[in-house]
């Protein structure tokens, strides 16, 4: 077809299209003839712009952030590294109240936290049970497999401490607890109710209801341990076995019953959690890990402690998984706990082992 030459391209049913060719103006390279009607001109179309730079060519610089977008991205690092530092931190208490009674570091504390975000979203969302019911139900259910853990897993070895033998029936016992919730449960995580459905952003419920948990169980456990009997108990027994045994103590059934409330403490950790870990049986091996550090860098068996060094360490996490992400994330914090493990082996709120001679 000639430059400056209409041809007549007839379609049955719709008259003629006409297509034209403008001799006065070169086509670039990639441009489209655009037919019409009879009696419109076709124009060539602009060819689209394209996206990305010529090879060779500087990109231009990003814009520096806003200073409001750097008040919303720390205030979101604040906000989830209390949430899960407070997780954390109600695994490591677990870890303390198990140890205070038995001398055993017992490695259900991750297992429980994981059934109470499993048992919560078992009994609110697929058996339609209120909040509270739900909650009360998934503190019994996991105060009973405390319970059970000191009958299976503890009192056994508790005449060969020396060997450590509990590491590997905790640890056996634990391993039972998750490949059940797996086949009985699921293998993929699943959702979490809300439970309350108060505030908005970093302000909603998933961000400060751990928080608040943690607050309310070391408030707790400092009423019971210097306002009651039994928790005077459990101090005695946790200070001296054996001259808490001479004066009458019933060091068996307040290990139980140390036991039976770790457990309710790690079901509070994995309810209160359960929006931000969802429920989700491979958190339990994620909450051992992560729940003994603040342990050994908060002292063990100090609970402010462990409140402490958990909340450092999920502001810790947050922060290097904006900077680095990722498993570098996971390295940064495995290194500053050694770190701090080599400043302080006895942690950095713990007192050094005496010894009598």
């Amino acid at each position: 077809m000639d430059a400056g030459r209409a041809q007549w391209l007839p379609r049955p049913g719709r008259g003629d299209v006409r297509c034209q060719l403008w001799p006065q103006r070169r086509l670039r390279a990639g441009a489209r003839l655009r037919l019409t009607g009879r009696g419109g001109p076709a124009r060539p179309r602009r060819p689209r712009r394209r996206t990305t730079e010529p090879s060779g060519a500087p990109r231009p610089a990003a814009r520096p952030p806003t200073p409001r977008g750097s008040v919303a991205l720390l205030a979101s690092i604040l906000a989830s590294g209390l949430a899960v530092g407070a997780v954390y931190a109600l695994i490591g208490i677990t870890y303390n109240t198990m140890f205070a009674t038995s001398r055993v570091m017992s490695f259900t504390a991750g297992q429980l936290g994981m059934l109470g975000g499993v048992l919560g979203s078992l009994f609110i969302l697929r058996l339609g049970l209120p909040v509270l019911p739900g909650l009360v139900l998934t503190l019994a259910a996991c105060a009973l497999l405390g319970v059970v853990t000191e009958i299976v897993a503890v009192r056994p070895v508790l005449k060969s401490l020396d060997q450590h033998l509990y590491v590997l029936s905790t640890l056996a016992l634990a391993l039972m607890i998750q490949h059940t919730a797996a086949l009985e449960w699921s293998t993929e995580p699943q959702p979490f109710p809300r439970l309350i459905g108060l505030g908005e952003g970093i302000w909603e419920e998933k961000y400060w209801l751990p928080v608040a948990a943690c607050a309310a169980t070391i408030l707790g456990l400092e009423y019971l341990y210097r306002r009651t009997l039994v928790g005077r108990a459990f101090v005695a027994i946790a200070e001296d076995n054996y001259a808490a045994r001479a004066l009458g103590l019933p060091e068996r059934n307040l290990r139980m019953a140390s036991y039976a409330l770790a457990g309710a403490i790690g079901a509070l950790a994995g309810f209160a959690g359960g929006q931000l870990l969802l429920a989700f049986f491979a958190n339990g091996p994620l909450l051992n890990f992560y729940g003994f550090i603040p342990v050994a860098l908060g002292g063990l068996g100090n609970n402010r402690g462990a409140v402490i060094g958990g909340l450092a360490l999920g502001l810790f996490q947050q922060a290097a998984n904006f900077l680095v992400g990722g498993i570098f994330s996971s390295v940064a914090v495995f290194t500053l706990f050694i770190l701090v493990l080599l400043a302080a082996p006895q942690g950095l709120f713990g007192a050094a082992a005496a010894r009598r001679v």
